[in-house]
């Protein structure tokens, strides 16, 4: 009997990250290791309901060594092959103009340490383990709209979130057998979003922020659970007829993987 799949999470403590996280435990029935910063109550929660399913680590997904020791971990536990790896860590700051002579380049450097060079490291020890999946390894990478925007203020996070776009596509030829694929989530209701309507004001345009404060306002944010349902879904499923693209959780490409 073939045992159940392994996903890894990384950004797994809130947000999207954990709303992936419940939904591979509780509705795709996958064994998940989580790497996070620091716990949650509500990660550690999940761990009490899901013991034997669920290895929550502290991890900093920055540092090098401490994700081959998460990925030694997570080996440990359950055992070397792995099924799918869903790269949710990021960050937003420093909102920034690129002219702002007050945020340091230090700044922008440890911005894409979170979100770009940790991709690279995550990658690097998880492929073997990835192309020994017997039902196709599949990496998600969690993207942005801003990867192909060009907000004003949001410049570290364009740039970093293109970047991600372009490390998904050039990982699809280097490995045909593994699935890689990129998706926007939409514009969901997490933390990001609470900053960005409390810190935006002084580095975006007028005009931009409004559309964030009136989705709010209006209700229009999209719900953790459900693009964690999706994200989820497509590392266990994406067809390798995906690999390489850029894809937004509702459109076209992902209404079969949506929850029903």
């Amino acid at each position: 009997m073939m045992s159940k799949p392994v996903v890894l999470v990384t950004g797994a403590s809130r947000g999207i990250g954990l709303a992936v996280v419940k939904s591979l435990l509780e509705e795709h029935g996958v064994r998940v290791v989580a790497l996070a910063r620091s716990a949650t109550p509500a990660l550690s929660q999940l761990v009490d309901a899901h013991p034997a399913s669920l290895l929550a680590i502290s991890c900093d997904v920055t540092d090098e060594s401490a994700q081959v020791q998460a990925f030694g971990q997570a080996k440990d536990k359950f055992g070397p092959v792995l099924d799918g790896l869903i790269l949710n860590a990021g960050t937003l700051d420093p909102l920034t103009r690129i002219g702002d002579p007050t945020v340091p380049l230090d700044a922008w450097r440890y911005h894409f340490d979170v979100n770009f060079f940790s991709l690279v490291s995550a990658l690097k020890v998880a492929l073997p383990a990835l192309r020994s999946s017997p039902i196709t390894g599949r990496v998600i990478f969690v993207s942005s709209g801003a990867a192909t925007g060009s907000i004003p203020g949001w410049a570290p996070y364009n740039a970093s979130k293109a970047a991600m776009n372009s490390l998904a596509r050039t990982l699809a030829k280097e490995e045909p057998s593994i699935v890689s694929l990129a998706i926007a989530p939409g514009k969901v209701d997490t933390a990001m979003q609470a900053t960005l309507r409390s810190t935006g004001d002084p580095h975006m345009d007028p005009s931009d922020l409004k559309i964030f404060l009136d989705d709010h306002r209006d209700g229009a944010l999209v719900k953790p659970s459900d693009v964690g349902y999706v994200i989820g879904n497509l590392a266990l499923r994406a067809p390798l007829t995906l690999s390489g693209s850029f894809v937004r959780y509702n459109d076209e490409h992902c209404k079969e993987f949506a929850r029903k």
